[in-house]
């Protein structure tokens, strides 16, 4: 078995912390949102910038490097999963011929999950553009979170919090992976 990194945190102010809180992105700090719509969206912001942080500074190699086998767990692969995921929504809460996969069919998002700077460029640019596409396409629904858009008839509110437990999960998996990696720790 290899030797494990260090753990380690960036945090000066709070050692169980990721990062101190005045260079923290999000949002955490007073009071939350007002609102179902302005708490949804605040979590989703959120969690999405968490999975950028864990992956944060890292090389294609420490990226692509998986877990324990036999899983094929990676950040990048966490990475392009969710690319994958937010397309699948995308194409629950529209009428038109769904999107295809991205990556191909079942596992490929991880399994293509490769120590290679092209893979890692374009999963990032993957999951901004669908992040994006289903963000504007949730937009046109912002003022009832009951509507149930789509073939598969959820309602709004339905997909956006399959969305935030999405990304809770697999922000857990990040953590895990993170400190895999490098040795760093933090919420």
């Amino acid at each position: 078995m290899s030797e494990q990194p260090a753990r380690w945190t960036q945090a000066t102010v709070y050692p169980d912390m990721w990062m101190d809180p005045d260079d923290d992105p999000r949002d955490n700090e007073g009071p939350g949102p007002d609102g179902e719509l302005a708490t949804l969206r605040s979590a989703i912001t959120n969690y999405r910038l968490t999975l950028h942080l864990k992956c944060q500074g890292l090389d294609a190699e420490q990226l692509a490097r998986r877990s324990v086998p036999p899983s094929t767990m990676s950040l990048l692969g966490l990475v392009r999963h969710l690319a994958e995921v937010e397309r699948d929504w995308h194409n629950w809460v529209t009428d038109g011929e769904p999107r295809p996969k991205l990556y191909g069919p079942r596992d490929a998002d991880f399994d293509g999950a490769v120590a290679d700077q092209a893979v890692v460029d374009a999963a990032f640019a993957d999951l901004a553009r669908e992040q994006a596409d289903l963000d504007a396409t949730l937009a046109r629904y912002s003022d009832d979170l009951g509507e149930r858009p789509g073939r598969e008839k959820l309602s709004v509110r339905e997909v956006m919090l399959h969305i935030v437990d999405e990304y809770a999960r697999h922000c857990g998996h990040a953590d895990l992976l993170r400190e895999c990696v490098d040795g760093r720790v933090g919420q």
